[in-house]
């Protein structure tokens, strides 16, 4: 439930306990910094190349995805699901953008569906490997920049407020929260 909601304190005056704490925010197109996005992806260009996703990259996302699947943080309102052949497939709905080290192998990933004029990042992951390195936000600006292009003028995100890495790359992106959410259990755990 959203974190300010009367209800909140009616639960937790009767015994319930917050577990987990998720967030939205956005970033509209007339707030983009175009330069600074393009210096986030061009920084990661000595050790990695950027791309948009495509068909022939299901078995790296695939396997990335099975590598990282225990690394998200957060309960039940911010779980990823394990992709499948399908939801690992891009497609013009359902974007998807990759760093690749020059071996060819896949280290981040992030995924937008697309609606319109509006995209929501559904997550960004790295490989443990690679993390703290700058990739899982220039995979973001590098998906920000390509939906610009095509039009997009509303991104959201989301996730666990316990992720300290997402919630900075989304701030060094450009985005502001605006959403805090909180799940409750009676009780606690």
């Amino acid at each position: 439930m959203p974190a300010d909601t009367p209800e909140r304190a009616e639960l937790e005056a009767q015994g319930w306990t917050v577990v987990a704490r998720s967030f939205g925010a956005q970033l509209d197109a007339d707030a983009v910094d175009q330069l600074r996005l393009q210096g986030l992806v061009a920084r990661t260009a000595d050790v990695a190349s950027m791309r948009e996703l495509s068909r022939a990259d299901v078995d790296a996302v695939l396997a990335l995805d099975a590598l990282t699947i225990g690394d998200y943080p957060g309960s039940i309102a911010t779980q990823h699901t394990p992709l499948d052949r399908q939801t690992a497939e891009p497609s013009a709905s359902r974007r998807g953008f990759g760093v690749f080290l020059g071996s060819g192998e896949l280290v981040a990933m992030t995924f937008v569906d697309v609606d319109g004029s509006d995209a929501e990042t559904d997550f960004t992951v790295v490989h443990p490997d690679w993390r703290g390195r700058g990739l899982g936000v220039a995979a973001k600006a590098a998906s920000v920049l390509a939906l610009l292009t095509d039009g997009v003028t509303r991104f959201r995100t989301g996730g666990s407020a316990d992720n300290v890495a997402i919630l900075a790359a989304n701030d060094v992106v450009g985005y502001v929260r605006d959403e805090e959410w909180v799940t409750l259990e009676p009780g606690g755990r």
